[in-house]
């Protein structure tokens, strides 16, 4: 809709124009006019001021200006119109998308907020719009929303702001990722964030060494240092580039690639009656291969052995091909 009337807004404009020059060019003819004056003609006729005449018209010019009058009257009279129906039909237009997107984050729960669309949080979008993760994005930058409104749940605003965190169902949440650049404006979302909800898991970037304990004091689970990680990522490309190449196959997306998976116990045992990591079988059920355990107080264990036994709470990594991956996920009905 918007877009039809910007093309009726071109033509208007357009008409605008051709009225203008048809003007200047038809009194300069007709009148013998200088150039000043045929342009001031046309101004104080097709504007219907009332100025009087630079001087006195004959017969022929008095047909055309009677002809420039009522061709200018409908023309501008149309680019009036065009102007309004965008002007209203945008403002429309933008509250039909607010009120929609409002009902899409109402019925959100247990889901993820990203605070900052910037690199980082375009980066944790991806991977959750890859494991069909729900969230929605805290984005301040109209340009930005506007750019990517299509493929991502917005709430417009600054995420320092309480009524903009509950706007994006914070309450509800079950995970926040604050990307946002400034450490100090990270600090204060994850401050708000952890009042708003105290069983959220925080999950905040940070820029500055110095800014790691102090974003965990103020309530953050885990904090990321980008710059830090990208580095040591190039460093063991140096040390041990086929291991790290290996380990990057993990988790890419693809039809022929690798990836990981993270599945509690309770999938397995609410299908099904099993007390070890043997009595799950999955080599030979999915093809997967269990290469970590994760026991209740978030002990990691690698490689575990087949007689561990599984408790409540717990959780298994496994490796496999995607096809591995989906048929586990549809075996077990996981995610």
């Amino acid at each position: 809709m918007i877009r039809l009337i910007r093309s009726k807004i071109v033509l208007a404009l357009s008409l605008m124009v051709v009225v203008l020059l048809f003007g200047v060019f038809g009194y300069k003819m007709l009148s013998d006019f200088t150039w000043i004056e045929a342009i001031y003609m046309t101004i104080i006729t097709v504007t219907t001021v009332g100025f009087s005449e630079v001087r006195p018209l004959d017969a022929n010019a008095k047909i055309f200006t009677v002809f420039l009058i009522v061709t200018s009257i409908f023309i501008f009279g149309f680019a009036i119109s065009v102007v309004s129906e965008y002007i209203l039909g945008r403002n429309s237009l933008e509250l039909l998308k607010k009120r929609k997107v409002k009902k899409q984050v109402d019925s959100l729960s247990s889901h993820v907020v990203v605070c900052g669309f910037g690199r980082n949080g375009m980066q944790a979008a991806e991977k959750l719009i890859a494991y069909k993760k729900p969230f929605v994005v805290i984005e301040k930058d109209k340009e930005i929303i506007e750019r990517h409104e299509d493929d991502v749940l917005f709430v417009e605003g600054d995420a320092n702001e309480d009524e903009v965190l509950l706007q994006a169902g914070i309450d509800r949440a079950q995970y926040l990722i604050t990307a946002v650049p400034d450490d100090a404006a990270n600090l204060f979302i994850v401050l708000s964030a952890r009042q708003l909800n105290k069983n959220l898991f925080i999950i905040s970037r940070a820029s500055q060494i110095t800014s790691i304990k102090k974003l965990e004091f103020a309530g953050a689970n885990k904090v990321i240092m980008p710059d830090k990680i990208g580095g040591d990522h190039m460093a063991s490309l140096v040390v041990m580039p086929d291991l790290i190449t290996f380990l990057d196959q993990l988790s890419i997306e693809g039809e022929h690639t690798t990836n990981l998976e993270e599945v509690s116990i309770e999938d397995f045992t609410n299908q099904m009656d099993c007390h070890s990591l043997r009595d799950l079988d999955l080599r030979r059920k999915t093809g997967c291969t269990i290469i970590g355990y994760i026991d209740p107080n978030g002990k990691y264990i690698i490689n575990p052995e087949a007689d561990m036994t599984l408790q409540p709470k717990s959780k298994v990594i496994v490796l496999g091909r995607p096809e591995q991956i989906r048929k586990l996920n549809q075996m077990f009905q996981i995610g």
